[in-house]
């Protein structure tokens, strides 16, 4: 499998484009299917660039290792010597729903060897329009895990963050919801010592990335084990006239079509989840200014409650920005991870 392997550094600051609720991304509109392809394709080039060139003009610091090829990310992945600390790093791979290259960030703890058991795993997935090294460099992911398994409130555990674009997380513009269960899982449990199975593996997401691991925990619960919604762009009906998802060609091809939101949307999967007999336990977190989420959210939590899944609901001050996910993300690790093995 062709890959590479960049260095992450943190503190390296990222434009901040991301507005998931309200921004729209004419880069990602579309008149036609072959030139809604074309623009996820470009949005995802030049996401991948972006990452690629604030890489290069980072040094490398405390907790990150420089790797400029496959041999180098095989040394790091394999070494059976202890790191000293938790490492950030970015790994390209080729992904064959999405034919082309597919960054993303991973996670690894302090002391991670692949030579000993097996970490579980917990994938992130990103807003519209933002990147994946958001969650390092907004969202202080590495600072909180670190200190959550210092404190051994959560297990050491292997943190995977794609570069998800303005997809959504569905098959529309991209097999992007493809690429993610038939490359991207693969690509994980073959380069790196993580669970396998469900026991082992959890997953969340911050606004569309909410609405991306809401609907890929109702159609595989038997996959996840816990589930973290941080501000998810959910809606019980069709999204409000300031969505994203109305605008970024995602869900129709000329104009937003009510029809296929709906069909992708996560009242659809509802009645298929409940009637397996897997539960994902959900924690589902917004801001208090953050309206029309944050009463989505509500209600999502209420529907779970009272179908007697388990779920965890929590409304902090503010709106729809990082220093709410930032202050929210320790709490919703520590609910996500408790059911691991």
């Amino acid at each position: 499998m062709r890959s590479s392997f960049r260095p992450a550094p943190f503190g390296s600051l990222f434009n901040a484009r991301f507005d998931a609720a309200t921004a729209a991304n004419s880069n990602a509109r579309a008149d036609t299917p072959s030139a809604s392809l074309r623009a996820a394709q470009g949005v995802a080039c030049r996401a991948t660039r972006r990452l690629t060139r604030a890489l290069a003009r980072m040094a490398t610091t405390t907790g990150f290792v420089a790797m400029t090829s496959s041999a180098a990310f095989a040394a790091l992945a394999a070494t059976p010597t202890l790191a000293a600390a938790s490492t950030i790093a970015v790994r390209t791979f080729h992904a064959a729903a999405l034919n082309r290259e597919w960054p993303y960030v991973v996670y690894l703890p302090s002391g991670y060897r692949a030579d000993t058991a097996r970490y579980p795993v917990l994938y992130l997935l990103h807003g519209n329009n933002g990147d994946a090294m958001d969650w390092i460099t907004q969202g202080d992911l590495q600072t909180a895990a670190d200190a959550l398994i210092a404190r051994h409130e959560i297990p050491p555990v292997v943190i995977v963050m794609p570069q998800g674009g303005t997809d959504w997380y569905v098959d529309r513009k991209e097999k992007m919801e493809t690429a993610f269960f038939n490359d991207l899982m693969p690509e994980i449990e073959q380069h790196f010592a993580v669970e396998d199975d469900r026991g082992g593996r959890a997953i969340g997401g911050v606004s569309m990335g909410g609405f991306g691991a809401l609907r890929y925990t109702l159609e595989h619960p038997e996959m996840f084990c816990g589930a973290l919604l941080l501000s998810p762009a959910i809606y019980s009906g069709d999204p409000p006239p300031a969505s994203s998802a109305r605008r970024v060609g995602v869900f129709g091809d000329h104009q937003f079509d009510p029809h296929i939101w709906r069909t992708l949307n996560y009242p659809a999967l509802w009645s298929g989840y409940f009637g397996r007999p897997w539960r994902v336990p959900f924690f589902i977190a917004s801001g208090d200014d953050d309206l029309v989420i944050q009463a989505e959210s509500s209600l999502l939590y209420t529907r779970l409650r009272e179908a007697g899944n388990p779920a965890a609901l929590r409304i902090v001050d503010g709106g729809h920005v990082w220093p709410v996910w930032r202050q929210l993300l320790p709490a919703a690790l520590k609910y996500a991870l408790a059911c691991v093995h």
